[in-house]
């Protein structure tokens, strides 16, 4: 029985997590936590880094955390016992470090329909699915 699930969303595209939502509403009815997650990724080179404030990064990982909590309020059932997340840095990796740290038997995601370019998933949920210990459920959007 799944019991801890990781579920990551995008809070820009409700495509992320509308079915995955409907689907962990359905596995965690007899009880069990979710934890969901959002990275905020990083700049990559830290000569792009160089072109915003000092502080930037602490601003907009605090207002990245209320637009979570806000989400969490308006999205999660009150019966599910939700834990939200803010991570930072590469979104495939924090995902895995996530589920690895929680102890979650579930990664559950979004990927979108695959075009020629992807070859059968999202680059994210891809890597996802090939590098996780846990058990990984791709839902369509």
């Amino acid at each position: 029985m799944t019991r801890k699930i990781l579920m990551p969303i995008d809070l820009n595209a409700p495509s992320s997590w509308i079915k995955p939502l409907a689907e962990v509403q359905l596995m965690l009815s007899r009880g069990g936590e979710l934890h969901v997650v959002s990275v905020l990724p990083d700049f990559g080179l830290s000569m792009v880094g160089a072109f915003f404030k000092a502080g930037f990064e602490q601003t907009a990982l605090h207002q990245f955390g209320e637009s979570m909590r806000a989400w969490v309020k308006q999205n999660v059932p009150g019966a599910i016992d939700v834990h939200p997340h803010i991570l930072h840095g590469n979104i495939y990796d924090e995902i895995l470090k996530a589920a690895d740290k929680l102890e979650v038997d579930l990664i559950i995601m979004a990927a979108h329909r695959p075009e020629a370019r992807d070859y059968l998933l999202g680059p994210n949920a891809a890597r996802v699915v090939r590098h996780a210990k846990q058990s990984v459920y791709i839902v369509r959007e």
